[in-house]
């Protein structure tokens, strides 16, 4: 078994495409590789934390049956129903703050402040592009889609990356 880690997937949401200029024509061409990409990586046993902006408004349980793992849900600032509500869709469990995980991880939709004094790293979301924020450092690693080739990242390749900045 597996942990994997993903943010700001914005399922079905048309918008994102040009506002991250996401390399895809339509919605459903961006679901569809999203999905593929995601079952690519994450076996049935896995387990797979989403920090925050699944989307798929109306939709989420269609998606979320076809996306292999068990999922959490770290809600973001777009994931505006109840925590009831993404249960019943495919969720299991969400969590409205962040989550520490493995007494080292910090897991959360915006990126957190972290010092070297701290005994923690961030895994989060929420930047997508944003070149005010690296992808990684000893201290935070961002899984935004579109920095981690629309793909789901395991905790092991986290680990790895970071290690080679120490």
């Amino acid at each position: 078994m597996n942990t994997f880690f993903i943010a700001d997937l914005h399922f079905s949401d048309s918008n994102i495409i040009r506002y991250e200029n996401r390399p895809f024509h339509s919605a459903k061409q961006m679901n569809d590789v999203l999905i593929q990409n995601w079952n690519s990586v994450v076996r049935k046993d896995d387990i797979v934390y989403v920090l925050g902006d699944f989307g798929a408004e109306q939709q989420e349980q269609t998606i979320l049956a076809r996306l292999n793992g068990k999922k959490y849900l770290i809600k973001g600032n777009h994931d505006n129903n109840t925590n009831h509500y993404y249960r019943k869709a495919g969720f299991t469990e969400v969590y409205d703050m962040p989550v520490i995980y493995e007494t080292f991880w910090i897991l959360s939709h915006e990126p957190l402040y972290i010092n070297v004094h701290m005994p923690y790293a961030n895994i989060f979301g929420h930047v997508h592009n944003s070149p005010l924020y690296k992808d990684y450092s000893p201290y935070h690693f961002c899984v935004s889609a579109e920095r981690i080739d629309y793909t789901p990242i395991s905790l092991n390749d986290i680990r790895k990356k970071i290690s080679q900045t120490a």
